[in-house]
């Protein structure tokens, strides 16, 4: 308003407003949000029991079991609030009945719940690849590597962590049988998982469309969605109206402001300041990095991307890393990704820490903010390999048309 005036602010506010909004691309968020809230609701308690059957022959196998549920449960949510909430209802009982220290069980499954946006399908990503204009396959197909880097090394963490500090899980877990009725009862989210990213990359359907398709064919009797009450899933479809008005109101706050930006030509000379200073351009990676660290202790991950993402992929578009711009887009997302799990764990604000403390009333903030030290030392040494790099997120992109 400032800058142009109130009646062309007025008229860019009634066009921005229709031309976001009915974009078919942001179907996208509002199908994702719905499954995952299907799964959220529907219970998931065979996912852990069958996790733990695998791991729990391990020290600290439990905690590692929670981390293949959260892996296993983020590839059909996309949050990464609602991975933690709902591993935790299952896993964190049986934890604590086990042994296992609060500090260690709350850590463990607040930083498997960012598996839920690192592994695909992640909404953070779709926003992404809706605001820079990139193709939402490759982006799903360049976050799998990092997503099972990631999924490991927090499995590592953990194997070290109950070696290194005494107490904190049992010496050995009494693991159930891998049998037939375990296998059966993931049967659902293998089902769901082969048929969005097999029809995704198989040609069959466009992301826009994978979540409907798969709802409509999966058999009902093993669908989480079925086994709800007639409430639950009117809940479902009531939280993700919530959420996906409150992102579509984001985007178009995000697009005013950047017409506000293009009209003042920021991006531009940002990217002319940072270009002047002769720096290479992966430390500008890991300087904007650094910032969403920061950020992260005072923003969600969608405000984020939505707020500094029309200014920050400008000006490294306009680097020269020795690749493709295609591929260098698909792999500043995937930093991005990256940066913002780590913000999730972070203090002082940590949104899955608090979501996790939350649900066990008997551990104190702080045991669990101690708790995640080991998983952020792990995201650590993540982000920075993926950042000297590339080429690891990149690897699975080759394979998609």
């Amino acid at each position: 308003m400032l800058q142009a005036g109130l009646d062309a602010a007025g008229g860019l506010l009634n066009n921005q407003a229709f031309a976001r909004f009915a974009s078919w691309d942001l179907s996208v968020i509002p199908l994702f949000i719905l499954m995952g809230n299907f799964a959220t609701q529907g219970g998931i308690s065979s996912l852990f029991e069958f996790a733990a059957a695998v791991m729990g022959r391990f020290r600290g196998g439990l905690a590692m079991a929670a981390v293949l549920a959260s892996a296993a449960f983020g590839s059909i949510c996309g949050s990464s609030v609602a991975t933690a909430a709902t591993i935790t209802s299952v896993a964190l009982p049986e934890m604590r009945r086990h042994g296992y220290s609060g500090r260690l069980s709350t850590g463990t499954l607040a930083a498997g719940g960012t598996l839920g946006i690192l592994i695909p399908p992640s909404v953070p990503l779709v926003i992404y690849a809706i605001l820079t204009e990139q193709n939402i396959a490759k982006l799903f197909a360049a976050a799998m590597v990092p997503g099972l880097i990631a999924m490991l090394g927090y499995m590592i963490a953990i194997a070290i962590y109950v070696r290194l500090v005494p107490g904190q899980a049992p010496e050995h877990d009494e693991a159930p049988a891998v049998n037939l009725k375990s296998l059966l009862g993931i049967a659902p989210i293998a089902i769901v998982f082969l048929i969005v990213f097999g029809g995704i990359y198989g040609g069959l359907f466009p992301p826009t469309e994978g979540q409907p398709w798969a709802r409509r064919h999966l058999p009902s009797r093993r669908l989480p969605s079925a086994r709800s009450t007639g409430r639950k899933f009117k809940f479902c479809f009531h939280a993700t109206a919530e959420s996906s008005a409150m992102i579509f109101m984001i985007f178009l706050g995000a697009d005013l402001m950047n017409s506000a930006l293009a009209l003042t030509q920021v991006p531009a000379q940002l990217a002319k300041e940072v270009l002047s200073w002769g720096l290479h351009p992966v430390a500008v990676v890991g300087a904007i990095m650094l910032l969403y660290v920061v950020l992260g202790a005072v923003m969600d991950e969608l405000s984020m991307i939505l707020l500094t993402i029309p200014i920050f992929f400008p000006m490294i578009m306009g680097l020269d890393f020795g690749m493709p711009k295609e591929s260098v887009a698909i792999w500043f997302g995937i930093m991005v990704l990256m940066t913002v799990g780590f913000g999730m764990l972070a203090p002082p604000v940590g949104l899955n820490v608090y979501v996790v403390n939350s649900m066990a009333r008997d551990v104190p903030i702080a045991e669990s903010y101690k708790g995640v030290t080991p998983f952020l030392v792990s995201d650590t040494i993540r982000s920075l390999v993926l950042l000297f790099f590339p080429a690891i997120s990149l690897w699975l992109v080759k394979f998609v048309g």
